[in-house]
């Protein structure tokens, strides 16, 4: 045998002896050794694929583009703000009811969208007031004083005849009955508040109550829905009005109709407030503790042609006209029925009632109500109402 063979047959010998002891012996060289030929292995089975002629796209390159796509208006979604702001009525001693329901909001919603909030009291905020509110928001935040003429019982009503009224539903016990408070509230949400200066530069308005309860995140922007959607008025409850606060309502609103058909929506949902074609109102209202609306449909012509009608009629303080029922009639005359929308998805409450959504939309908007106890079922709910309007 050759020299350089016997040599090289020796060395080999030795390196497989030294190889076996630290296996053996070794830990980290046996780990080692293990790794090494796992990736032989793995190398061995390995066969490459084929390139792709540049020209041919990948079997997901469609997909991914959509995805593209998608996520790119998606983006530009979540930019888009309508022209819209939060507004609630508050007094100083509404505060802890203020903070408590600011706080569910902006959790709830506006932490993510950051709309605006507008205050409105006949007199003027504190500092105390206005620093325990602006704390609990990072969007803009304004406060105004309404005018005294738009909150003010007006000079033309015979107070003699009202003060009558007063006392006799006092006696009577109706609720708020004998307040002029609550009257000149209830005219000024019906016909003023969407003139206030602060809100000339808005379209849309949420109100915002103290002291409600919002149960359910909101995974949309409901005024930027309203707007594409071309929507008026959106509401979560509807009931049945105390009759002894309105008798004379509906017979001013007949004398409207006949005045003003012109302004009477041809596609309108007047079977929502009444079974009869017009003829007696089923006393169904749109809860307006709770609304979304446009604030352009109160401004326009017909509204404030059917307000200043309704005012001068001086049923907010000969009897007891709630906003509510003013609002309700007016959108369902003269808005078009599919112009008013029912938001399912908001979970929310007004004692004594509250509306929670059901099935996928309770999951989806982590809900803590309980749908046992939402007010849809109920028997003074006008909610079967609304639905065979359509």
């Amino acid at each position: 045998m050759h020299a350089r063979t016997r040599y090289l047959l020796v060395f080999l010998l030795v390196a497989i002896v030294i190889h076996l002891v630290l296996l053996n012996s070794h830990q980290g060289y046996s780990d080692a050794a293990a790794a090494q030929k796992q990736r032989i292995a793995d190398a061995v089975a390995y066969k490459p694929v084929p390139a792709r002629p540049a020209s041919t796209p990948a079997p997901n390159a469609e997909r991914i583009g959509q995805e593209a796509d998608f996520n790119a208006s998606r983006a530009a979604f979540l930019d888009r703000k309508a022209n819209a702001a939060l507004v609630m009525l508050a007094r100083e001693v509404d505060l802890e009811g203020v903070i408590s329901t600011m706080k569910q909001v902006e959790d709830r919603f506006n932490r993510k969208f950051k709309y605006p909030w507008v205050f409105l009291n006949e007199r003027p905020f504190s500092d105390r007031f206005i620093k325990w509110t602006s704390e609990m928001t990072d969007a803009p935040i304004e406060y105004g004083i309404i005018p005294r003429e738009h909150w003010n019982q007006p000079p033309w009503i015979n107070e003699t005849r009202a003060a009558e009224t007063r006392e006799r539903m006092k006696k009577q016990e109706i609720i708020y009955g004998g307040s002029i408070a609550y009257r000149n509230m209830c005219r000024y949400n019906s016909g003023f508040f969407f003139r206030h200066p602060l809100l000339q530069k808005y379209r849309y308005y949420w109100r915002v109550e103290p002291g409600v309860k919002f149960y359910c995140d909101l995974q949309f922007d409901p005024f930027l829905f309203m707007q594409d959607h071309n929507k008026v008025y959106g509401f979560t409850m509807a009931l049945l009005e105390y009759e002894y606060t309105i008798p004379g309502l509906w017979a001013s609103v007949r004398r409207f109709m006949k005045k003003y058909p012109q302004y009477i929506a041809k596609d309108n949902a007047l079977r929502f407030v009444s079974g009869d074609r017009g003829w007696t109102y089923n006393l169904c209202h749109f809860w307006s503790n709770f609304e979304i609306a446009d604030m352009e449909f109160w401004r326009s012509e017909p509204y404030m042609k059917f307000f200043e009608h309704l005012d001068r009629n001086g049923g907010f303080y000969y009897e007891r006209w709630g906003d509510a029922p003013v609002h309700s009639i007016g959108v369902a005359l003269l808005a078009n029925k599919d112009q008013i929308h029912f938001f399912d998805e908001i979970g929310y409450r007004h004692e004594p009632f509250e509306h929670c959504p059901s099935g996928e939309a309770h999951a989806r908007g982590k809900c803590w109500c309980s749908v046992d106890e939402t007010f849809d079922s109920m028997w003074y709910s006008c909610m079967r109402e609304f639905e065979r309007v359509y």
